[in-house]
């Protein structure tokens, strides 16, 4: 990241955490939150700061799904397929959220503003079918307004 001074944040998380037990998930959560994503050179310094293999921390990164390998957008946009959103219309609700965006699930567009992902369940039954957007919750949605739910980002 440009302007970032990441490299030297990272030192810090790691001279934070050195020699602590169970360090590991911390550091990788920080590390993302400051990169966005966990980057592989990231991983190399995690590991050799924390006395670890590389392999050992790719193996924890990719275990664990609130990490991330790649960028992504900034506005996270998850859409629900639980059983109540299935039932409700979820997949017309992705497939018109895919084309208004230009991406498929698991994509981030161009511009870096949004990603897509489609989850098992958000837990809002009663108000399928369901779109979270970073902390914004969108309930009973239908094709044809899922489009206007992006002019708010």
């Amino acid at each position: 990241m440009v302007g970032c001074n990441c490299e030297t944040k990272l030192k810090g998380i790691l001279d934070e955490y050195r020699g602590k037990s169970g360090s590991l998930i911390p550091v990788l959560q920080k590390t993302q939150d400051l990169y966005g994503y966990i980057p592989k050179e990231a991983m190399e310094e995690i590991a050799q700061g924390l006395g670890m293999l590389t392999s050992e921390v790719y193996g924890v990164v990719t275990f664990y799904t609130q990490f991330r390998l790649t960028p992504v957008g900034k506005n996270i946009i998850k859409a629900c397929h639980g059983t109540a959103c299935h039932v409700g219309g979820a997949k017309a609700i992705s497939e018109a959220m895919e084309k208004a965006l230009g991406i498929k699930n698991g994509e981030t567009t161009k511009d870096k503003k949004f990603t897509l992902e489609e989850v098992a369940c958000l837990g809002c039954c009663s108000l399928a079918p369901v779109v979270m957007i970073n902390e914004d919750t969108y309930a009973n949605l239908s094709e044809s307004n899922v489009a206007s739910i992006f002019e708010n980002y």
